[in-house]
């Protein structure tokens, strides 16, 4: 582990949790590397991860999505942020963690393999600081954990991708089935008399059902209106 001059600040310390005993190993000669970063745990699952969190107050904790049989990363960051909170409400966490990087960690930066919207989407609600993909370069990850252990959110480019999408998407009303059915006759390159063959309507009916469509996605053309339903995965 690379040393640390004892007149620089404090080291991020970090918590591992990760199922694959090969991950960890792999995690800890990294880290190990990155200056500033210090592992003070490592955990093959979610239980062990909340136990040590509790007891060793890490600033960061370093979390998987899957961990095979028992707890799963989101519950174990559930769990380890709400332990967090209570902590801090109780006026018990003043100072911690060890690094003295504040009252409030440890926080918790997810780091997977998987970038689904559903994933993101529950690691996010159960209160992640961050989420990484393991696809990323070491300085990626090393920049990640720096932040995360101020509080600051770290999202891998393409998960701020999703999610900034999804918040553009945010509050618009759902298309109906025919609406969708029209989109996607859209896609295809169909005009309105084609879509109006296509789908036994009449022209009338697809234009107006256009406008609405148009309206819901917040755009004025045909391309548009594609372009927004492949970004929002509006199309089957």
């Amino acid at each position: 582990m690379t040393p640390t001059d004892p007149s620089g600040p404090a080291p991020v310390r970090i918590l591992l949790c990760d199922d694959h005993a090969v991950v960890r190993a792999g995690l800890l000669a990294l880290l190990g590397s990155a200056p500033g970063i210090e592992v003070v745990g490592e955990a093959g699952g979610g239980e062990e991860a909340v136990a040590l969190a509790a007891r060793l107050r890490p600033d960061v904790v370093l979390m998987d999505l899957q961990l095979g049989a028992g707890m799963d990363g989101i519950e174990a960051t559930r769990r380890i942020v709400a332990d967090a909170a209570a902590v801090t409400e109780t006026g018990a966490g003043a100072g911690a963690g060890a690094s003295g990087k504040g009252a409030h960690g440890p926080y918790v930066l997810v780091l997977t393999t998987y970038d689904t919207d559903a994933d993101i989407t529950r690691a996010i609600e159960a209160g992640a600081t961050g989420y990484l993909l393991k696809a990323e370069r070491p300085e990626e990850l090393f920049s990640a954990i720096r932040a995360a252990a101020e509080g600051r959110t770290a999202l891998s480019p393409p998960v701020a991708g999703r999610v900034m999408a999804r918040m553009r998407g945010a509050g618009r009303p759902a298309l109906t089935e025919r609406e969708r059915d029209i989109l996607g006759q859209l896609a295809r390159g169909l005009g309105n008399r084609e879509i109006a063959r296509a789908l036994f309507i009449s022209e009338a009916t697809v234009k107006t059902h256009l406008g609405r469509i148009y309206d819901k996605l917040g755009v004025d053309t045909r391309a548009g209106a594609v372009a927004v339903a492949k970004e929002q995965r509006l199309l089957s």
